[in-house]
């Protein structure tokens, strides 16, 4: 059973972190507005760290002021789709709650949290791969590397 759930862990682990850091709200209930001000995350050239089961991606991206929803909501992906019908952002806290499906209909709950500033965020939590199963623990922690992007820089 240990080594079952072992390995079932270490196949899931690139599903876990898709799900939990590389997905964006689908629905409007569920869409966050960040208003450009003193307690939201600005758009720039940032670099992100996802951690999920031991496997550990970072990348860096040019995020625009019109993506930054997207980017501070849950990160993008064409593999999952997610719903997050708990969302509180506010203060430099945020806790987001919900589920994400992939196009074979795979579920995994979701929950986050943790602090952002307007140049880092870090937010720790897990999902859960079956009801009853224990959440996987899973981060992701990033920050803001400049206001302006580098020539060549990849988009968000």
């Amino acid at each position: 059973m240990k080594t079952m759930l072992i390995r079932t862990a270490a196949i899931a682990a690139p599903a876990i972190a898709g799900a939990l850091f590389l997905a964006a709200p689908t629905t409007p209930q569920a869409a966050m507005t960040v208003q450009q001000g003193a307690d939201s995350v600005l758009p720039g050239y940032w670099e992100y760290t996802t951690s999920a089961v031991g496997v550990r991606d970072t990348e860096q991206k040019c995020v625009r002021p019109s993506e930054i929803n997207r980017f501070f909501g849950g990160l993008s992906t064409r593999r999952w789709r997610c719903t997050y019908p708990v969302r509180q952002v506010g203060n430099g806290n945020a806790r987001f709650e919900g589920t994400c499906t992939d196009h074979k209909n795979r579920r995994v709950n979701v929950r986050l949290n943790g602090t952002y500033t307007q140049e880092s965020f870090s937010f720790r939590g897990g999902a859960q791969l079956a009801r009853g199963t224990p959440y996987l623990p899973a981060s992701i922690t990033a920050r803001r590397l400049a206001a302006q992007c580098p020539a060549g820089a990849e988009y968000f």
